[in-house]
């Protein structure tokens, strides 16, 4: 495991590395605006491994397996615009408020973070400059675009949580995560409910919160968009079938969805 002790300079990333953002069907027609929050696992070449095991580094405290094949395949089939960001989660979370204690983790899980630790102010403020805000600019951009044209926008930030956490198994096979706007959850709980095959989850396994939350509380409710966050469990995206099929069944549901906004008005 290697990574650079040396004090950070103030730049982040260089000659090599990929710009943060990563885009499909920005001209998409579809009033659904989806984001990936944690759709990557790629780092700065400066980083190293963070000093972390491989092993470490393709489980969930890196990014959120299968979300990226569903997130790509979602766009496409919704005809939507997708902005996601492709940096590991361990070098900045893009889903939380810059400052807090897991922006930059030094432990996740139960996994030590070591070039985490006792770093800079100034490479805080690197990694906030060229990954985090890039990111989130991007999406204010889009929304501000949208709604200069009158553009129906509808925020879903995509996500997939673990099987177990914790050594106790989670039963849901996804859920729909909201804080103060319930319209688009309660559609998409119906929905997915109607399906017949699934155990839905109603805010698990997790809930938003301002304080656990960043693109939701930050990107949807302050700007007054109707929004939910999904998450789908791992183990069924895996594999591209997986991602193919969830894929396939939300584009459907998110058809029918996008048909009762429009007919309630909250989509027009």
């Amino acid at each position: 495991m290697a990574f650079n002790t040396a004090e950070a300079t103030d730049q982040l990333l260089g000659e090599g590395d990929i710009p943060p953002v990563h885009e499909v069907n920005a001209a998409g027609t579809s009033p659904f605006l989806l984001t990936s929050d944690h759709y990557g696992r790629i780092m700065p070449r400066a980083l190293g491994d963070l000093g972390v095991a491989e092993s470490e580094l393709t489980r969930h405290i890196a990014w959120d397996i299968g979300i990226a094949g569903v997130a790509d395949r979602l766009a496409k089939m919704l005809d939507a615009h997708l902005i996601a960001q492709r940096y590991s989660r361990l070098v900045i979370d893009c889903n939380r408020s810059p400052g807090v204690a897991s922006s930059i983790p030094v432990i996740s899980e139960a996994t030590t973070i070591p070039r985490n630790e006792r770093i800079s102010e100034g490479e805080r403020a690197a990694r906030r400059r060229e990954i985090f805000e890039p990111y989130h600019h991007r999406i204010d951009a889009a929304i501000d675009r949208r709604l200069h044209e009158k553009r129906p926008t509808v925020l879903v930030s995509l996500h997939s949580f673990t099987p177990v956490y914790a050594g106790v198994a989670r039963p849901w096979h996804i859920g729909a995560l909201y804080n103060r706007d319930t319209v688009l959850p309660k559609l998409l709980l119906k929905h997915l409910r109607a399906e017949g095959d699934l155990v839905v989850g109603d805010n698990e396994p997790y809930a938003v919160s301002d304080l656990s939350d960043y693109t939701i509380p930050v990107h949807g409710e302050a700007r007054g968009l109707v929004n939910t966050g999904i998450e789908i469990r791992q183990d069924l995206i895996a594999d591209q079938s997986g991602q193919q099929q969830w894929a396939e069944r939300l584009g459907r549901i998110f058809v029918e969805i996008g048909v009762e906004l429009r007919r309630e008005r909250l989509a027009d």
